[in-house]
């Protein structure tokens, strides 16, 4: 209980950067986004992932799902949201 009290500037920040994961805006937007959306997602290297649907995100291993119905209908895109550049929401 005492503990964390006594405890040194760099362990509490590295306890505090050990519980956030996940970090940067793209991993922020796919916390908040509704599943199902269609977007287009830009990754790091330059590839882009059109027209895929928002399935779900997984704050505990970064990871975000998405289906690719144009490309490959009844695939699912596993993409690590820590390398997605950009995201664009489609217009209805």
């Amino acid at each position: 209980m005492g503990l964390r009290k006594h405890e040194c500037k760099d362990c509490k920040s590295k306890r505090k950067r050990k519980s956030i994961r996940c970090r940067g805006c793209a991993c922020d937007q796919l916390r908040k986004l509704q599943t199902l959306t269609e977007v287009d997602v830009f990754l790091s290297g330059g590839t882009v992932l059109e027209d895929v649907i928002f399935v779900t995100f997984d704050p505990n291993n970064c990871c975000a799902f998405f289906n690719d119905n144009e490309t490959e209908p009844g695939s699912v895109l596993i993409v690590d949201c820590q390398f997605i550049q950009a995201i664009r929401i489609e217009a209805d």
